[in-house]
Parts: C-alpha cells; sequence; structure tokens
C-alpha cells in the first residue's frame, strides 16, 4: 500500500506541477479573457465534497462504458492519478501564484528589453525567484495526495491496488488477529510523521509560518 501511495501520489504531483504553474502563470501574468472564470474552475475541487467527486469518477467508469478500463473493477491507476490530481490542484495554483505575486513583473520586462526569449525569461528570471513556492506547494501537495482519504476508499476496490488510507480502513475493520489493528495503526503514525515533515519542510523552504504560505 505504501507503494502504491508513493506511485499514485507521484504521478499525481508531477501532473498538477505542469497543470498548476501553468494556470498561475495565465491567472498573474495574463488578462486574457476568462482568466476569472478559469480560477474559480482551478479553485472548483475545495468547494466540491471528496466523496461527491469520487461518485462521480465511479458513475464515468460503470462496467460497458468507454472509460470501463480504468475503472475501480480493473486496474484504478489512471482513475486515482486523475482524481488526486483534480483535489490537490489548489495547492499547487495558490502556492505558485503567491510566488508569482511577489515577483515584480519589471524584471522580466527589462530582460525581455536586454534581448532574452520569452521562454528564456520564465527559465532564468521567473523559475529561479519562485522556486521555494513552487518546491514547497510540491511537497503539500504531494503529502496530501499521499493521505488522500475519499477517492482511495472508493475507488481503490481491489486489495493489491490500495493506496495507504484505503489499507488502514481495510485493516482496522478487520476482525482478524490483533496484529491487523496494531498494523493500522502504525500506518496511521507513519501517515502523521510523513505530514508533520513535509510541512515542516515547506514551511522552512519559505521562512514563514505554514499559514503565510499561499499567501500573496
Amino acid at each position: 500500500s505504501i507503494l502504491n501511495s508513493l506511485k499514485y501520489a507521484g504521478v499525481a504531483t508531477a501532473v498538477d506541477v505542469v497543470l498548476g504553474c501553468t494556470i498561475a502563470w495565465l491567472l498573474v501574468r495574463s488578462r486574457a479573457v476568462g482568466h476569472l472564470a478559469l480560477d474559480g474552475l482551478a479553485m472548483l475541487p475545495l468547494a466540491v465534497p471528496g466523496l461527491i467527486l469520487a461518485a462521480g469518477y465511479v458513475a464515468l467508469t460503470v462496467p460497458g462504458g468507454p472509460f470501463a478500463g480504468i475503472g475501480p473493477r480493473h486496474n484504478p491507476f489512471f482513475i486515482l492519478v486523475i482524481a488526486y490530481s483534480v483535489r490537490r490542484l489548489p495547492f499547487m495554483v495558490r502556492g505558485v501564484a503567491a510566488g508569482l505575486e511577489q515577483v515584480p513583473e519589471a524584471l522580466e520586462e527589462a530582460a525581455r528589453n536586454l534581448g532574452a526569449s520569452r521562454l528564456g525569461t520564465i527559465l532564468r528570471i521567473t523559475v529561479p525567484l519562485v522556486a521555494a513556492n513552487i518546491i514547497a506547494a510540491t511537497v503539500l501537495t504531494f503529502s496530501f495526495a499521499m493521505l488522500e482519504v475519499s477517492d482511495s476508499l472508493i475507488l481503490a476496490q481491489l486489495q493489491h491496488h490500495y493506496p495507504i488510507t484505503k489499507q488502514i480502513y481495510y485493516l482496522a475493520a478487520s476482525t482478524g488477529s490483533p496484529d491487523t489493528m496494531n498494523d493500522a495503526a502504525a500506518l496511521g503514525v507513519y501517515g502523521m510523521l510523513m505530514l508533520a515533515v513535509t510541512m515542516g519542510l515547506a514551511s522552512a523552504l519559505l521562512g514563514r509560518r505554514m499559514g503565510a504560505i499561499f499567501r500573496a
């Protein structure tokens, strides 16, 4: 279950880094029509309960449908990666956007005036200045994806695909030997320690308290 969670959360975090950085750039540096709608769409997973989203994924992958092959009754890798990515995308967007808000746009304009390309400006000026925000948001996104509950309980239905949280639920609900409860407690302690370490790391990277990480 630990390896499964590492696999699901790792791929989902990589997806969120790409999507989150792109969306944050469009929100902060672009004033194109529809950027406010994009902001609301990116934040929508915070407003919709995880169980509702998970039920929607189950409905999309019903047997006989076009997405049945990635449904819970088969290998749920892709649907879990999608679910984790959607649930944690707001963390990445807000973290990177907060960093971009603190970077004066004049620095990028100066680089462009000196002949740098748009891509070169982003890679050599903008990214180094917001690297701490990107890393902190990535760490938090990964840790919360590792401990995602709602999607894991509903979308992982075969034991060899269980992530950590579903394995804890399975062990805690088991009526077998007392060792199963001890195993569930051990996994829970592991999850709490991992979350504490990653949150402390994110706070140290930005040199501020956790409550201020996503503030512009």
